[in-house]
């Protein structure tokens, strides 16, 4: 507007041109200067944007980066937490015995399935390393691995592979269960049923209970082994539930307490069954 009116003032002391020259000349100098403005602010909020945009990808980059950490802490937690918390409760039944003076058999007998689920444990970390890189694996196989003891895996549905994610909730859920299983209700039959639906899976471990009382591999670990896999399951939009057979066949067991102190209470001859299901 300064420039404007001065050049204004000039054009008009020195009478050069007609009053329309005048006016064409100062107009097209006025919008001349208001696009020059408009360019300026335009770019301006370019600059801005383009800032905006870096920050909320940094911010996106950081989230998934924190995201596949809580991932890999999660895979760690469920093979490393479950295998070593099964060979320390061997190893230091061996210690009691030597200590005891138990004979030379069941001292070996501990050491040699102390061994086992070392080797298991490291089977599942690679297990879990392919599968942190992305990598789709068949699930019946695993299954079929722990069906042994009187443990029996179904199959219904029409088999296909499932997503990395998906199908370490069904190991981690199977594993989690049969491992329970055997803690409170050792020498119980149990079965795993794999059904494959339109558009998710049901997995579904049942044990059919037992009068004898739980092993010493009751009294290990935190108790938290199936809540974890529920929030891994809710984490993928699906759902478990855990409780007596009976209350978890009427859509009621999903709150109970999973595998806490005596089982959520139940008695010991009575069954407990594991459903969880989750899209795939």
């Amino acid at each position: 507007v300064g420039v404007w009116a001065a050049l204004l003032a000039i054009i008009l002391l020195a009478e050069v041109g007609s009053l329309l020259d005048t006016v064409v000349t100062m107009g097209a100098v006025l919008l001349g200067g208001y696009t020059l403005r408009l360019d300026g602010q335009a770019r301006a909020a370019g600059f801005l944007l383009l800032a905006q945009e870096r920050a909320a990808r940094a911010a996106e980059a950081e989230s998934a980066a924190l995201a596949e950490r809580a991932r890999i802490a999660r895979e760690i937690h469920d093979v490393l937490a479950h295998s070593l918390s099964a060979q320390l409760v061997h190893l230091e039944a061996a210690r009691l015995q030597i200590e005891g003076g138990y004979d030379r058999e069941q001292v070996l007998r501990r050491v040699v399935e102390a061994r086992g689920m070392a080797r298991l444990g490291l089977v599942e970390t690679r297990q879990a390393l392919a599968a942190l890189r992305g990598g789709l694996a068949p699930v019946e196989d695993y299954l079929r691995e722990l069906a042994v003891d009187g443990v029996r895996a179904e199959f219904a549905g029409e088999s296909r592979l499932l997503a990395a994610d998906a199908s370490q909730a069904v190991r981690r859920v199977a594993q989690e269960a049969v491992t329970n299983a055997r803690k409170h209700a050792p020498g119980a039959a149990v079965t795993m049923r794999l059904e494959y639906g339109e558009g998710a899976v049901t997995l579904e471990i049942r044990d059919e209970g037992t009068e004898e009382p739980g092993s010493e591999l009751g009294a290990s670990g935190s108790g938290y082994g199936l809540l974890g896999m529920r929030e891994r399951a809710e984490l993928l939009g699906g759902s478990l539930e855990a409780g007596p057979t009976a209350s978890v066949d009427e859509d009621a067991g999903a709150d109970e307490d999973p595998y806490g102190s005596g089982r959520c209470g139940r008695p010991a001859t009575k069954g407990f069954t594991v459903r969880l299901r989750v899209p795939a």
